[in-house]
């Protein structure tokens, strides 16, 4: 945050104490005009006091509302700004998981909203209308402001500090619960097709309530413990204000109006602090926000690609990818993809099949070992789609007609081009039909099989096929998984639940939690090119 925008932070906080202290005054002011206006003074010693009324009134809506102005300005632009540097950092290829992006990329950023807006704001303002109401209680009676700082340090001070720690106990307990049900939620989401294909949608659907259930049950034990802590607030609220009553009250020049309006500014003043308790739940999620936020920033900026591929020779060094808080998603992996070669992976649903593939095409940065081609990282390339491209699990389709769809693989192809791909991978629909938001007008197999026209169409020298013609009827989906590695020239890496898949490939490589077994080695498929 640069300097002009600190410095409008702190002109909103003033105007936020300002309107606070209206507040306040209009509060005492009051109280003063009723109980003197009882004892029927001339009309001349109450206008001073009428006028103020008005005034303050007035005044406390003007500065409330420059207040929200001035700083959700600042706040709004300085997010932007902050999100965009995120969305920067993250875009690249990341070691981060879906539902970690996500958390990172969106609820962390506004959490740091919330840090200045609901609690670095608020304390400011508290300190300023606290320390300016003990000022002029103190011109009355010092003991009265003794107990007035008092009451607002343990309250705007001791008890928040209590919550923090009782919220954090709770956070960091749940941190490993709430990152599970992120990427659990992303799984249901954008995986929702291949689990009702699979029959798995409601085991995991079940798993995801259960970790809910578990965090709503943690929820309620911590705001169990957070209301005894906003009740005590209440109760120094209560007791400072009594005894405010009591000692301003007992001087040699107090008076019944001054009484109640130092009584009644006491009384106003906690409800500026109060509000911290409950601001202070948010704490520990604001810090550990912040930590996320700071370790996405603090990472190294990857290079700008520079080099261009030759031979497309792929290798994977001891790769393995590590999600914060998570079990390894893939470790240990050792894989030497010289040009040519067809390599298979299978794997039960969850064994870092889909992420293996993400390390060849880049999306993916390992958090150990390294991945090469033609012996130098992948960061160092300038545009490795051209070099390995294919038919992925979460491949997007974009709202257009299925030419505009399968263009984006080759923008210069005829339509012949177009329509050959579409026969080798099966795929029968016209090209001017329209696809629908993310292919929702195909059916689900037609939207698999424009996706894999899509990266026949392309022909790279590193082919990826990622479960290709999972969910399609057994004997159509051979047929045009053949065909496709039929008329694929180059390296072929398929993922497959299916073995039968891999007769003739050269190498077979089985994960099982996220570790490669012993490969077993298969003879070159006879008469391929």
């Amino acid at each position: 945050m640069s300097t002009r925008d600190f410095l409008r932070l702190l002109r909103a906080a003033l105007l936020g104490a300002g309107a606070e202290l209206a507040a306040l005054a209009l509060m005492a002011t009051a109280a003063w005009l009723l109980l003197r206006a009882a004892e029927r003074p001339p009309l001349a010693a109450l206008t001073v006091a009428i006028v103020a009324v008005r005034t303050l009134a007035l005044l406390r809506g003007g500065l409330r509302y420059a207040e929200r102005l001035a700083g959700h300005e600042v706040i709004l632009r300085w997010l932007g700004t902050l999100r965009t540097r995120v969305y920067q950092a993250l875009a690249p290829g990341s070691r981060y998981s879906g539902g970690d992006l996500v958390t990172r990329l969106v609820s962390d950023v506004d959490a740091l909203q919330d840090a200045v807006l609901r609690w670095g704001l608020p304390i400011a303002v508290a300190g300023i209308v606290g320390a300016t109401a003990v000022a002029v209680t103190a011109t009355a009676s010092l003991g009265a402001a003794a107990a007035l700082a008092a009451g607002l340090l343990l309250a705007g001070g001791l008890l928040p500090w209590l919550v923090i720690r009782v919220t954090a106990r709770e956070a960091a307990d749940n941190a490993p619960k709430r990152a599970e049900l992120a990427e659990r939620a992303v799984e249901l989401v954008t995986g929702h097709r291949e689990l009702v294909a699979a029959g798995a949608l409601e085991e995991h659907r079940g798993r995801a309530t259960r970790v809910v259930d578990g965090l709503a049950a943690s929820e309620r034990a911590t705001g169990t413990k957070t209301a005894l802590v906003t009740a005590a607030g209440v109760l120094v609220q209560l007791l400072t204000t009594v005894a405010v009553a009591l000692l301003s009250g007992s001087g040699s020049h107090a008076s019944v109006p001054w009484t109640a309006a130092l009584t009644l500014a006491a009384l106003t003043t906690f409800e500026v602090v109060l509000p911290l308790i409950g601001a202070a739940r948010r704490v520990p999620e604001i810090r550990a926000s912040a930590a996320r936020v700071k370790a996405v920033l603090d990472e190294p900026v990857p290079r700008e690609g520079f080099r261009t591929a030759h031979s497309g020779h792929f290798r994977l060094e001891n790769a393995g990818v590590r999600h914060p808080g998570r079990a390894p998603a893939l470790q240990g992996i050792n894989l030497d993809l010289t040009p040519g070669k067809r390599v298979g992976i299978l794997g039960p649903s969850g064994a870092g099949k889909t992420t293996l593939l993400r390390l060849l095409l880049g999306l993916e940065t390992p958090t150990e070992g390294r991945v090469l081609l033609d012996g130098h990282p992948l960061t160092e390339y300038a545009d490795l789609s051209k070099t390995i491209a294919g038919a992925e699990a979460d491949a997007h389709v974009f709202h257009t007609t299925v030419h505009e769809n399968l263009l984006i693989a080759k923008p210069d192809a005829t339509d012949e081009e177009l329509t050959e791909a579409c026969r080798t991978a099966g795929f029968d629909l016209g090209l001017d039909r329209d696809t629908g938001p993310d292919g929702g007008s195909l059916s689900g197999g037609q939207r698999q099989r424009l996706v894999l026209a899509r990266a026949v169409l392309a022909a790279p020298a590193v082919l990826v096929l990622d479960e290709p013609v999972e969910g399609l009827d057994l004997a159509h989906g051979d047929a045009v998984l053949g065909n496709v590695l039929a008329k694929a020239k180059g390296t072929v890496v398929l993922v497959t639940h299916r073995p039968e898949h891999l007769d003739g490939f050269d190498q077979v490589l089985t994960l099982e939690d996220g570790r490669a077994l012993p490969a077993a080695a298969a003879g070159r498929r006879p008469g391929r090119p």
